[in-house]
C-alpha cells in the first residue's frame, strides 16, 4: 500500500549556507472511487483510511447514510480490458489505488456517466442557487441539535472559549503535519471538548470524508451533537459535508467562501471562521454559540 510519507533529496540553502539532505514528504496518490463497478471520482489524497474515504465521499453525495446501506468496499488490483475491476487477490497488479464500493441492494443509485455533474465541488459548474437546492434535496436529516439525544435534551450552547481551545489541540494532533509540513486535519469535537477522531490529508475534503465514513459503519450518522474543525478556510464543499453528515457546527481556522455562508445560514448551521487564539468570526448560526453581549452592527 502507498506510504503516508515519501522522502525526497532537497538542496537547503540557509544563510547562504547551501546542503543536501533527504527530506520527509507527505505522499500523494490517486485514488479511483467505484460504485457498484463503475467508475465514479478519482480525488488525489494521502494514502490511508481509503475505505472511510469513499464511504464519506458516498454520504456526501447522498447515496450513502446507513451502516446497513453499505454492502462492502474492496481493493481493486486496476482493471480489465472490458473496464471492469478485479478485487484483490483476483490477479494483477494491486496499486491499492482504486476501491470499489458495493451498496445494498435496495440502495438507489444516481445516474453514473464518464461526464459527471456533481454538485459537490467548488469546480462543478452549477450556479450557486442550484448548489444550495442540490444539498438542501438530498441531506437526510436536518442540523437538529437534539438530534440523538435524550428527550428534553438542551440544544447546544458553546462556550467561546471552549471554541478558542480547539485548534491548538488539533494542531498537537497532526502527527504527520509535524514531519512533512504539508498536510490539512479535519477533527470532530463533543460539545464539550472530547477530541472523537482526526484525520489527515493533502486535501482538506479527504480528511472530512475520512472522519465521516469511518462514523457510517459504527451507525453513528448523524453526528449530531458535534462540532467539526478544519485547517485553512471553509469552502461550500465543506459546509455541504458538515450538513450532509448532520453536523450542527462548522469552525476552520481561515475564512469562509460567500456560498458556504448562505448553505450555513440556510441550513441552520453554524459557521466559525478566522478561529484563532480568543478571536473568531460567527457567520451564521451564532444562537449556539453563547456570546456575552448581543452582536453590534458596524
Amino acid at each position: 500500500m502507498g506510504r503516508v510519507t515519501d522522502r525526497r533529496r532537497v538542496i537547503r540553502v540557509r544563510d547562504g549556507a547551501v546542503s543536501a539532505r533527504p527530506d520527509t514528504l507527505v505522499a500523494e496518490e490517486p485514488l479511483e472511487i467505484r460504485l457498484n463497478g463503475k467508475p465514479l471520482a478519482i480525488t488525489m489524497r494521502t494514502p490511508g483510511d481509503d475505505f472511510a474515504l469513499a464511504a464519506g465521499f458516498l454520504v456526501s453525495e447522498g447515496v450513502l447514510g446507513a451502516a446497513d446501506e453499505l454492502q462492502s468496499i474492496v481493493y481493486c488490483a486496476g482493471a480489465t480490458a472490458g473496464g471492469t475491476a478485479r478485487p484483490e487477490g483476483g490477479g494483477g497488479s494491486n496499486t491499492y489505488n482504486v476501491v470499489d464500493v458495493t451498496t445494498a441492494p435496495e440502495v438507489e443509485i444516481p445516474d453514473i456517466t464518464l461526464e459527471r455533474n456533481v454538485y459537490t465541488t467548488s469546480s462543478c459548474g452549477l450556479c450557486g442557487k442550484a448548489s444550495l437546492d442540490a444539498v438542501h434535496t438530498t441531506a437526510r436529516w436536518p442540523i437538529d441539535d437534539t438530534a440523538g439525544a435524550d428527550p428534553g435534551t438542551p440544544p447546544i450552547r458553546l462556550e467561546p472559549e471552549l471554541l478558542a481551545s480547539l485548534p491548538d489541540r488539533l494542531r498537537a494532533s497532526q502527527r504527520v503535519f509535524d514531519r512533512t509540513g504539508g498536510l490539512h486535519a479535519a477533527a470532530l469535537f463533543s460539545e464539550s471538548g472530547a477530541l472523537l477522531d482526526i484525520r489527515e490529508d493533502v486535501g482538506r475534503h479527504n480528511a472530512v470524508d475520512k472522519l465521516i465514513g469511518r462514523a457510517l459503519p459504527e451507525g453513528r450518522l448523524p453526528l449530531a451533537r458535534s462540532i467539526l474543525l478544519v485547517s485553512g478556510r471553509a469552502s461550500f464543499e465543506l459546509a455541504q459535508k458538515a450538513v450532509m453528515a448532520g453536523i450542527p457546527v462548522l469552525a476552520a481556522v481561515s475564512a469562509p467562501s460567500s456560498l458556504a455562508v448562505d448553505l450555513a445560514a440556510e441550513s441552520g448551521l453554524t459557521l466559525v471562521g478566522f478561529l484563532r487564539g480568543s478571536s473568531m468570526n460567527v457567520y451564521a448560526g451564532d444562537h449556539r454559540i453563547a456570546l456575552r453581549a448581543p452582536a453590534r452592527q458596524g
